[in-house]
């Protein structure tokens, strides 16, 4: 395979990551020639990494050693060293260049907020939070767009210690507190509604709910959108009013002190709460933004994402790099398949942000972004949610204007990556470029043994520093431990199929607990997904692979039908003959379903053990959290259907 990018000597000599190598070779003699021996000095000596990786964006003097305990789950970062991520952001402003621009659908304008307002925004609902009685490790919910405001209201959250936890408003009024409410905060933030696919939400109702719930309020903090009145709340206007205010004053915290909770998809029961600290986050997002992705002052970055998803969190480290983020409320599609496009050229962004689902309903809708739009600001396109299949590969290369596509696979356990794109390594089809420097990422077979060139379970052999502090409401640990450490003792399992090249590349398979295994032949969905949804007659693929009682192995397709498509006999030879042929012949499916959708999970992943467990005979109630899903109706069509045993 030839690769679709080739970084030139400039882009090698002007790469954030290769004066990061010059810092690291200057202060302890080690021969780094290449990403490649970079990122083995940098998993072979951890504590020297990442105090390099403190001291290069000067983070300011440490109390004690970087990693006295590295043994996992008990890991110890930094003890005794004190911060705020709140001062890194505040530490990068400036007054050429905005510090956030915010875009609404349906609407041509780009608001622009400075540094200078971005922080005294922030420093005026610090005060208010204060005035409240809010102190360090109290809890401060979000039930937000992704806009402006929701950015402010994070930083003077975070510049006080308290801690931020926030969830989009397409979730359900029970959705959010499912996920809110195990945390007994004291001041709710939302908004009044939002607009997405050329309509308005009013959310007043669900507001309500929510407030009925969480008997722990002392206030609720309203950004109007709709101008819709909510009883008894604080406008933000006046909550975030800098008028008065006094400088944006932060509360030094522990490294590990509790920045964030970000929630699991809660499928299959009560979503996990994970805790994420200060200094871990602002270690990783620094590594992550600034060296991998090479996001800097000179940057506009946009992803597409809700404050549901990690990305969202991901997507504000640009601010720690000094960069001018993009905040989106919309549909990335409204009024046509190619807005987000749109959106890109409209604020010159040079890092754009999106997911393979996104990709290919432009491909199938014939976009051609670099004819369409200028795109000449672009430099970077980043991928994420799952896999990106070799097609859509080339089709960004060829259709968004040559740059290169960094596919990244990581997770909110970490809130970061993994692995993904370098701007010193080419970039293959279909693959990610490198492990991320300071993840000892590895794949594992069934006993535990690593395997090259083969699929394998995705390991984490060291500890990173943004690997969670704690889940919430898990005192002794034990949640903590079984969600990554109970198959390998010690080393992180992460639950996805990977393949580790001879070029130092990763492939990513899909979830290893929704392996396809076909006469003792693992395969991973998003194999049979790059297949069949390339297809114009196939919207979009679901399939799942069942034991059976006695023995016995169901493997169905689901196919969701583009308008005008039927499920003639024809198509049905046509998708088994490409999965026979670009994937495996024993993997070609026992039937062919014709789906009125399919579930997510509302961060977009496909409900596939869930629905895994209902053929294999499990109670729906126990199986899966309705709220959780981005359309409840669709888990009774899925209960209906027997596998043949049971027919």
């Amino acid at each position: 395979m030839e690769p679709q990018w080739v970084p030139s000597e400039r882009d090698i000599a002007d790469a954030r990551i290769t004066d990061f190598a010059r810092f690291v070779a200057a202060r302890t003699g080690a021969e780094l020639p290449d990403y490649r021996a970079l990122w083995r000095w940098s998993v072979d000596n951890l504590s020297d990494f990442w105090l390099a990786v403190w001291e290069y964006f000067d983070l300011g003097p440490i109390a004690d050693e970087v990693l006295p305990c590295p043994e996992m789950p008990h890991t110890r970062w930094f003890p005794g060293t004190t911060l705020n991520y709140v001062d890194r952001v505040a530490g990068q402003a400036r007054t050429d260049r905005p510090a956030v621009l915010q875009v609404t659908e349906g609407t041509t304008d780009v608001t622009e907020t400075s540094w200078a307002d971005l922080l005294a925004g922030a420093a005026a609902f610090a005060r208010t939070l204060r005035d409240l009685g809010v102190r360090p490790g109290d809890r401060v919910i979000g039930y937000l767009p992704n806009i402006t405001e929701t950015v402010v209201a994070f930083l003077g959250t975070a510049a006080i210690g308290a801690v931020w936890s926030a969830c989009g408003q397409d979730y359900s009024a029970k959705a959010a507190l499912d996920r809110l409410g195990q945390l007994r905060p004291v001041v709710l933030v939302t908004a009044d509604g939002y607009r997405y696919g050329g309509k308005t939400h009013d959310k007043s109702a669900d507001i309500a709910t929510l407030r009925e719930g969480l008997d722990s309020l002392r206030a609720t903090v309203v950004v109007e959108r709709l101008g819709v009145e909510i009883p008894g709340s604080t406008p933000w206007a006046a909550a975030a009013d800098p008028a008065g205010a006094p400088g944006l004053e932060t509360e030094p915290v522990d490294f590990a002190h509790p920045l964030w909770i970000v929630f699991s998809s809660g499928t299959t029961g009560l979503p996990k709460g994970i805790v994420h600290g200060h200094g871990g986050v602002v270690l990783e997002h620094l590594k992550a933004v600034a060296l991998q992705s090479d996001i800097g002052p000179a940057d506009t970055f946009l992803w597409y994402t809700s404050p549901s998803w990690m990305m969202w969190n991901f997507q504000i480290a640009g601010l720690l790099a000094g960069a001018t983020i993009v905040c989106y409320d919309g549909s990335p599609a409204h009024p046509r398949p190619d807005s987000l496009w749109e959106i890109a050229a409209r604020t010159r962004t040079t890092v754009l942000g999106t997911s393979p689902g996104y990709v290919l309903g432009c491909m199938k809708a014939g976009s051609v972004p670099v004819a369409e739009h200028d795109l000449s600001a672009l430099r970077l396109i980043g991928i994420t949610g799952s896999s990106l299949p070799p097609a859509s590969a080339l089709w960004l290369h060829e259709n968004a204007g040559g740059v290169p596509v960094s596919s990244i696979s990581g997770g909110t356990d970490v809130v970061s990556a993994f692995a993904g794109g370098v701007r010193t390594v080419p970039v293959w089809p279909g693959e990610l470029s490198a492990p991320y420097l300071g993840v000892a990422l590895d794949a594992f077979d069934e006993v535990g043994q690593p395997i090259r060139g083969e699929v394998g379970e995705l390991v984490v052999t060291a500890p990173m520093p943004s690997m969670p502090v704690q889940f919430w409401r898990d005192p002794d640990g034990n949640r903590y431990h079984d969600a990554y450490f109970d198959t390998y003792p010690g080393i992180w399992r992460h639950g996805d199929w990977i393949t580790l090249t001879g070029r130092g590349s990763v492939v990513v398979h899909g979830r290893s607990d929704s392996t396809l295994n076909r006469h003792g032949i693992r395969m991973g969905s998003a194999d049979i997904y790059q297949a069949v949804e390339r297809l114009p007659e196939i919207a979009e693929a679901l399939v799942i692979g069942a034991e059976q009682p006695g023995g016995g192995y169901w493997m169905p397709l689901f196919v969701v039908l583009a308008p005008g498509a039927e499920l003639t006999d024809g198509l049905c030879d046509r998708i088994n003959e490409v999965i026979r042929t670009e994937v495996s012949p024993r993997h070609v499916p026992d039937e062919i379903l014709a789906a009125p959708a399919i579930p997510h999970t509302r961060t977009g992943k496909k409900l596939e053990v869930p629905i895994k467990r209902l053929f294999q005979g499990a109670d729906p109630a126990r199986v899966v959290e309705r709220s959780a899903v981005d359309d409840p109706d669709l888990l009774d069509w899925f209960t209906g259907i027997r596998p043949p045993g049971n027919r």
